[in-house]
């Protein structure tokens, strides 16, 4: 991808609906990231159609959260989950057609907080929807002991050279 992004390798285990390349009902969404902005090019398979050929507003939720996630996840160098999110439909989305989702941390909101926001783009690069969402971070090692991450995840923020 142009424009100074570089691919995010997934290192996260898991069958994870948004970003799993083992879902194979999934999304497999695939990131991108500059430093400030994540992306991820995509289309969205037939079988999450809505009505009359629309993607499903859930998905386009999932796609926020997921673009979101992946910024504050690469913004904070944490583990992250949702607070809140908050989502507005403005242009529909029709199945295949190629989109656009970006997400950014907006604010830090606390040591354990941050505010995000998300779009989404057609190939025309009209906006179909727009996000706000809050999330908490911890650690990894808080991840691993609340049972969110497998225990044997390696930290993708430590470089292979560094000492645990």
């Amino acid at each position: 991808m142009e424009d100074g992004f570089k691919e995010i390798p997934n290192r996260f285990e898991g069958n994870c609906f948004g970003c799993s390349p083992n879902n194979p009902i999934g999304l497999q969404m695939r990131f991108w990231w500059d430093q400030q902005t994540m992306r991820s090019n995509l289309v969205v398979p037939e079988h999450l159609c809505g009505w009359s050929r629309l993607i499903h507003g859930g998905v386009i939720s999932t796609i926020l959260d997921e673009v979101m996630s992946w910024a504050a996840i690469y913004s904070s160098q944490q583990m992250v989950m949702t607070k809140t999110m908050t989502i507005d439909f403005l242009n529909p989305i029709q199945i295949g057609d190629e989109i656009i989702a970006e997400g950014r941390v907006k604010e830090i909101k606390s040591r354990h907080e941050l505010m995000t926001e998300g779009v989404i783009l057609n190939a025309d690069n009209q906006v179909c929807a727009k996000s706000t969402g809050y999330f908490a971070t911890f650690s990894q090692k808080v991840g691993k002991r609340l049972g969110i991450v497998h225990p044997e995840t390696p930290d993708p923020f430590k470089s292979a050279t560094s000492s645990s």
